[in-house]
């Protein structure tokens, strides 16, 4: 069950990626690196923040432990989903209203001009993340019933939407290209939402949207949970956030070689930690629920096992090829020689982090599922701490390579830190006993 599973998400994924780099092939292709892409990357960074927040982790690592325990689980889901769904039409409604703030805030380094284009594209973006909230609320409870292959192969809707819209607005204006991939995004959505509908009917748990009171106290310890849940599995995400935000001070394309670097560095996370996350969390989960934790260690031995070996590779593979990569997924039209000089160096000091991260997603599930989402909670913010240490120090020597090493630094002491929570004598005793 659980190498179907894995190899489920990990198909899923797979299609979902490829299509991934033929939208950036075609952004790169289109806009290059400039400031039209560096405001359409800083507009879709905040939803695509939440979106890995929420759909790689921390909605799922919050919810389906309670949903387990839950004696009513048809009147709690459906009222975290209404409340969680209204909050979060409300939070978009305040970003269009102060959308120029919000720009502001998270490419503080752009001049007025540059914050006059982007802000409007942020309010577009930001109406993704309702969509996928619904998305991953209906994907969580299709993973109680382990039921992977909808929401793994859903996410290439999204890249599908934003290759539709590169496509139709080819040739315009590039700030117009901007417009249309943003309004792409939430096509995109539309889509995930529609096909996760239609899994949820045909597993029969349409009753969730049958909206009742429930025991409040199963309410609090779930958003108690969530909340420690989203800070304990955003760590790479915030951090990636954070070299945005401080590469907007960098010179112009630096924004652009980040993302770049990033979504290569992504495809083997998600391809292999990602996919085996979240196959392994709901028989974790279960299996400690039935205080059979001799399952439960078993199943991350195998798991992990399985993860070193494959980040092995891909990190090698990406370190010795790393210019041949960029130069044939991104080098053609308006992306040039050095914008693969530069975004090959960035993409070498990510995947440093590559096994660490990977291994931290993997042994973070162990704190998940016996509900010790504050521990990891605090694990992640000291590492977030020392990744903002780091990139103030990298940043004026190394300036984005700078920032990419703070980020892969974070991720060592991430790692540290959760295995030593995890108890390195049971570590021990899990691969040589």
């Amino acid at each position: 069950m659980l190498i179907k599973s894995i190899f489920t998400n990990s198909s899923g994924i797979l299609v979902s990626r490829i299509l991934g780099f033929i939208r950036d092939l075609l952004t790169a292709s289109i806009l290059g690196a400039n400031i039209y892409s560096d405001i359409f990357f800083v507009a879709f960074k905040l939803p695509n923040l939440f979106r890995r927040i929420f759909a790689e982790g921390a909605f799922t690592q919050a919810f389906i432990p309670s949903y387990a325990k839950a004696k009513h689980k048809i009147r709690f889901s459906s009222i975290v989903f209404l409340q969680l769904l209204g909050f979060l039409i409300v939070l978009s409604l305040l970003v269009t209203a102060f959308s120029h703030l919000v720009t502001k805030a998270i490419a503080i380094g752009f001049d007025e001009k540059t914050v006059d284009l982007a802000a409007p594209l942020v309010a577009i973006n930001f109406y993704y993340l309702p969509l996928i909230f619904i998305v991953t609320f209906m994907a969580a409870l299709l993973q109680y019933k382990n039921h992977f292959a909808t929401t793994a192969f859903s996410t290439a809707l999204l890249n599908l939407g934003m290759i539709g819209a590169l496509l139709i607005s080819q040739g315009m204006e590039k700030h117009e290209i901007t417009y249309y991939l943003s309004y792409g995004v939430l096509f995109g959505g539309l889509l995930q939402v529609f096909v996760h509908i239609i899994a949820i009917r045909r597993k029969n748990l349409s009753k969730i949207f049958t909206f009742r009171k429930h025991k409040k106290k199963e309410e609090n310890k779930f958003y108690k949970n969530f909340f420690h849940a989203t800070l304990g599995g955003s760590t790479m995400q915030i951090s990636a956030f954070i070299d945005t935000w401080l590469a907007s001070f960098l010179v112009t394309g630096s924004i652009s070689y980040l993302y770049y670097a990033n979504r290569i560095f992504q495809l083997p996370l998600a391809l292999f930690a990602i996919a085996t996350s979240v196959a392994l969390f709901p028989m974790v989960a279960k299996a400690i629920k039935n205080k059979d934790e001799t399952r439960a260690l078993n199943l991350m031995r195998k798991s992990s096992l399985i993860l070193i070996g494959l980040l092995s590779i891909a990190t090698l593979i990406g370190i010795v090829f790393n210019s041949q990569i960029v130069w044939l997924l991104f080098e053609r039209g308006a992306f040039n020689s050095e914008d693969t000089a530069n975004t090959a160096f960035i993409l070498t000091l990510y995947l440093i982090g590559l096994i660490p991260y990977g291994l931290a997603k993997i042994f973070s599930l162990w704190l998940y599922a016996h509900e010790k989402q504050f521990i990891a909670a605090k694990i992640s913010m000291i590492a977030l701490g020392a990744n903002i240490i780091f990139a103030l120090a990298l940043i004026v020597p190394y300036q984005a390579g700078g920032l990419a090493f703070a980020s892969t630094l974070s991720g060592f002491i991430l790692l540290f830190l959760t295995l030593k929570e995890f108890g390195f004598k049971k570590l021990k005793s899990l691969y040589f006993s």
